[in-house]
This record gives C-alpha cells, structure tokens and sequence, in this order.
C-alpha cells in the first residue's frame, strides 16, 4: 500500500478547486475505490502515484489508472486494446484513444457482480505486460513524447486541454517534455504542468 494513495483517498486529486473538499469527485465514489484497490493490492502490481492518480505499475511500465471522474470510477488499461477477457466492458477512454481501455463504474454493486471479469481484465493486463506486447500506435502523432500519449489515451479531458492550446503552446510543451533523456523524467515533467494545461495555459504562463 502506498501512503500516497491513502492521502488520494482522503484529500482528492488536487487537479481542481474542489481538492480537500467533501464535493471532489474523488469522495463520490470512495466505497468503489477503497474495493477496486483491495483487488489491485492482491496482485503482483506495484502501487504508485503518477498524473495526481493510483497508478498501478509492473518492473517499472504502467500497467492501469484508478480514476474518479463526475459520472464514474474507473480502471484505465494502458494496452487495453490488446485485452480479449471482459469485451462487455471495456470502451475506449476517448474518440481518438487507440490502445488504451476502461471499464466504468458506478455502485458498489455493479463492481461485486463482476468481480471475477475485473480480476480476469486485470491479470490478462498483467500477462500482456509481462510478455512485452507491444501496440500499434498512429502514425501522425509520432513527434509526441510517448509518455504524453499514454496519457493522453487514458485521460481524454486532458488530451482536450491540451489540443484546445495554441500550436504554439503545444510546441513549447512537447520541446520541454522530450527534452528529458529518460521516461520517468518525461513522465515528472508531464505531471508537474498537467495543472497548468488543464487550466489552459501555456508553459512561461
């Protein structure tokens, strides 16, 4: 169990002006969190924190996203396309998401009722990872950093902000982030301004 997490649980994400207050999205869906983690703490997946959300990793690669959004909780599946269990529920995370997956959720019920397909999901997850599988991104985002697709895949509002910028704020962004020699820098620098593109604002704003 990661402290970080706990504090997640207890504060919010801190990705806007609701965080610490009882009206963050993260405590509408507490009871279906607090169950989706007790699940994800039985695996193998080592527990993070990474975009100011429970990210669940496997020898270092990231494996899935908890996430609380207005209308759901979720699990978001970095290579989710490659999953066969559980095709009932899995969606892509967006309209231009290729490879990652979610599943959503919204009562305690509905997570008990499927517990075996969510484990199934979960552990074909794993296996992929451990196998290295590899999946075919397009082309026409290739000068992005890979970090910032990732997390474009599994977060589509803030894939929103990001494109919803001027060519020239995205620009200045995407110079700073490749810029980093190793991944989880790329990732730091990504998470250290998510705020400030969510706010739509440029990198010397």
């Amino acid at each position: 169990m990661n402290p970080q997490v706990d504090q997640y649980l207890i504060d919010g994400c801190g990705r806007c002006s609701l965080y610490q207050t009882p009206e963050c999205k993260v405590h509408t869906w507490i009871a279906e969190l607090e169950i989706l983690r007790s699940v994800l703490l039985e695996t193998e997946l080592v527990e993070e924190v990474k975009w100011s959300m429970p990210t669940y990793t496997l020898s270092g690669k990231n494996v899935l996203i908890l996430s609380a959004f207005k209308d759901f909780c979720s699990l978001n599946f970095f290579k989710g396309s490659l999953i066969k269990a559980g095709q009932e529920m899995l969606e892509k995370a967006g309209p231009n998401s290729h490879v990652a997956r979610l599943m959503k959720f919204t009562s305690v019920q509905q997570i008990e009722d499927n517990i075996d397909t969510i484990k199934a999901v979960i552990q074909e997850a794993i296996d992929i990872e451990k196998a290295g599988k590899k999946v075919e991104k397009p082309n026409k985002k290739e000068e992005l950093p890979e970090e910032l697709m990732e997390q474009f895949e599994v977060n589509p509002d803030f894939e929103k902000a990001f494109k919803n910028l001027t060519p020239g704020r995205q620009r200045g962004y995407i110079i700073y982030f490749s810029g980093a020699k190793q991944s989880k820098t790329r990732t730091s620098r990504i998470e250290k301004y998510m705020d400030k593109i969510l706010a739509g604002k440029g990198f010397h704003d």
